[in-house]
């Protein structure tokens, strides 16, 4: 598609859209993770963005059978939500919201940083590798403290996910709307955490949260 409408500002992205630095395939801070190619943008944890840009709006679409289809639909609704399949381009952790900020501290503060996020019905969606939908329950039924880990939903192959609109409704700004983006995506090739990544963010959010005094 030549033109989208919400395509304005520098470089072609949103305004108020932080450039986010790509670190390649590197994997920093000693964790494992999904090595992307060397284009991936591997995200700064301090450029967080409420809006899709046209490159973040082209990498969702790929997760399509029909990704024109989607864009077009997308031109004439951006401010409408949509669904996506799991599996290829993506998978989704799917976190009880309070849980999930714990985890997203510990991405951003003590780890890799993160993917794209959203918010859907007081739930946290944190997007991962393909693959981590299969994995990540079957690591954490192994660790000692997996039991202490809220329950998580994994959307893999076969799962569909509510996308956030690329612009937010005006309608929603106030009540932050049934379905919104915390990090958004701004890239063709986002940096995604793998099973092992989440693994060690959600573990390690668990047992802060244990040794918290009540």
């Amino acid at each position: 598609m030549s033109e989208r409408f919400w395509e304005t500002g520098d470089g072609g992205g949103m305004p108020g859209t932080a450039r986010r630095g790509g670190h390649g395939g590197r994997e920093d801070h000693g964790l494992p993770g999904a090595v992307t190619p060397d284009t991936a943008a591997r995200p700064d944890p301090f450029a967080h963005t409420a809006h899709v840009t046209p490159d973040g709006a082209d990498w969702l679409a790929s997760a399509s059978a029909f990704p024109r289809s989607v864009q077009a639909l997308w031109s004439a609704r951006p401010a409408r939500a949509s669904v996506l399949p799991c599996g290829t381009v993506f998978d989704v952790a799917n976190l009880p919201a309070l849980f999930g900020r714990q985890v997203l501290d510990q991405l951003w503060t003590a780890g890799p940083g993160c993917g794209p996020v959203s918010v859907h019905r007081g739930r946290l969606l944190l997007f991962a590798a393909p693959g981590t939908a299969d994995r990540l329950p079957s690591l954490l039924a192994w660790e000692e403290w997996g039991a202490a880990v809220p329950p998580l939903l994994c959307h893999g192959r076969g799962d569909v996910v509510t996308i956030p609109p690329l612009v937010p409704d005006p309608a929603w700004e106030e009540s932050a709307g049934p379905a919104r983006w915390v990090v958004a995506p701004d890239s063709r090739y986002p940096w995604l955490p793998g099973p092992d990544v989440l693994l060690w963010a959600v573990l390690r959010a668990a047992r802060r949260a244990r040794s918290r005094p009540v």
